[in-house]
């Protein structure tokens, strides 16, 4: 069984059979910070394929001397695809013709370099198989993970109560369509697993959903994120890079925190609702997509329209159809079910003998207003599954009372105290409205949504 990669570097198996042109590989690979291991036959590729997990397999397609047909290496693709299907294979060749280029791509090649490479084209043609062959392990991954749930979009939004009722109706009635809804709700209410369980009832569900959280994204790279770039965009931009569109086409884009997208921006990204169509950065050349969008906010965005800061015709088309998700405070008849989904998780996860909680402890978590809603409550369940000494959860365990420990007045506080206090301080007195608030402390929407996320601000 092959060894998991866990490492953020990317892993690169090279495959030749020629100790010179190995060795030119790992020069050019080395100072992009690439893993690489190189094997010289066609044997040693299925071992390491086997034993590790890469994100590309950059291979020749003849390894027996004399032999220039590319059958060996056509044969390798074959066996690459049973082993994994989703590992992405660029084939070279100083043998090259159109016809073992299209028999490679048939086989199971994602590209294919002649040698001798052009050492930018080389790079950027692995630059771009890494980032879709990780797409699609994530996406096989997280498959693997719900497969019990596929299909069954009541097991994955709990909701039983009565305030829950429409939520269910609606993702019952336009689930299935290709419709964009707006998913409207406070943070923490769960926004995001509606928009998950929208996707799980339509026809795209066996394609990504990929989420983009709108508001920690800095407006410089915001276009670049969305649309991706090409190499020689800006400064940065060292090769092409595929954006978010690209990743979803065919499957959903839920767009979280839509409320924060910058005003210069968001004609381009109505272009994209209206017709499926854009540029990356820096490039002249116009793709076009099939997604479904989702998005999500907290904020009012009929209010945001009024005040020129979103766009009402781009409020129009995401919002074909409106989903409130109410919070949690209204839906207290889900909390004990919720309450015993996340105890659930966590002891599987920190491998604890817990099994329930006592009643005083069920009434407690009944009577709490919960403020940040569903995600505070799994917040809450996490520490005390970490926090119980013994098989029933207790009141204790949940720390949700007065916090005991004194805090340090204003001048001995640390920078990000203060800011953290400030932040608080003007939420609170503002109502979490995070336009007023932004506007108080002297910060554009999306500084502010950074900060809220970095201090787990509700």
């Amino acid at each position: 069984m092959a060894e998991s990669n866990s490492s953020c570097v990317p892993r690169i198996l090279i495959g030749d059979d020629q100790q010179d042109v190995l060795k030119a590989l790992r020069l050019l690979l080395k100072p992009d910070g690439y893993q690489v291991e190189a094997v010289s036959s066609a044997e040693d590729i299925v071992k390491a394929i086997k034993d590790h997990e890469f994100d590309v397999v950059l291979m020749d397609l003849n390894y027996v001397r004399g032999n220039t047909s590319g059958d060996e290496g056509l044969d390798l693709l074959s066996r690459i695809r049973q082993i994994d299907n989703t590992l992405a294979v660029v084939v070279m060749t100083a043998w090259s013709s159109i016809e073992i280029a299209v028999k490679a791509i048939r086989r199971g090649a994602r590209d294919f370099v002649p040698k001798p490479w052009e050492n930018e084209r080389l790079l950027a043609v692995l630059r771009t198989q890494i980032e879709l062959s990780r797409a699609l392990r994530k996406e096989r991954q997280l498959e693997q993970e719900n497969l019990l749930l596929r299909g069954q979009t009541r097991h994955l939004l709990i909701a039983e109560s009565r305030a829950m009722q429409p939520v269910l109706e609606a993702i019952a009635r336009v689930g299935p369509s290709k419709a964009n809804v707006l998913i409207m709700g406070e943070n923490g209410s769960g926004k995001g697993v509606v928009a998950q369980a929208l996707h799980e009832a339509s026809s795209r569900k066996d394609k990504s959903i990929v989420t983009v959280n709108t508001g920690s994204i800095h407006e410089t790279i915001f276009e670049s994120e969305l649309f991706g770039h090409v190499a020689g965009a800006f400064t940065d931009a060292k090769s092409d890079r595929l954006g978010r569109f690209n990743l979803a086409d065919g499957g959903t884009l839920f767009l979280d925190e839509i409320a924060t997208i910058p005003t210069n921006l968001q004609s381009k990204l109505l272009r994209v609702l209206e017709n499926g169509e854009f540029e990356p950065v820096g490039s002249s050349k116009t793709y076009r997509v099939d997604v479904r969008i989702l998005s999500a906010t907290n904020a009012h965005l009929d209010q945001e329209v009024a005040e020129g800061r979103f766009r009402q015709d781009l409020l129009y088309r995401l919002n074909t159809v409106e989903i409130h998700v109410p919070p949690l405070r209204d839906r207290k008849d889900d909390i004990p079910l919720l309450a015993a989904h996340f105890l659930q998780r966590h002891v599987v996860r920190y491998r604890k003998q817990i099994t329930g909680f006592d009643p005083a402890t069920v009434q407690v978590l009944l009577d709490y207003p919960w403020p940040g809603n569903v995600r505070e409550l799994d917040h809450t369940v996490e520490r005390a599954v970490l926090m119980a000494q013994g098989e029933i959860v207790c009141v204790s365990d949940l720390a949700l009372g007065p916090k005991s420990e004194s805090v340090p007045r204003f001048e001995e506080m640390t920078l990000e105290q203060a800011e953290c206090l400030l932040i608080r301080k003007a939420m609170s007195r503002l109502g979490g409205d995070v336009s007023k608030a932004a506007k108080a402390l002297g910060l554009s929407r999306s500084a502010l949504y950074r900060r809220l996320e970095r201090y787990d601000i509700q």
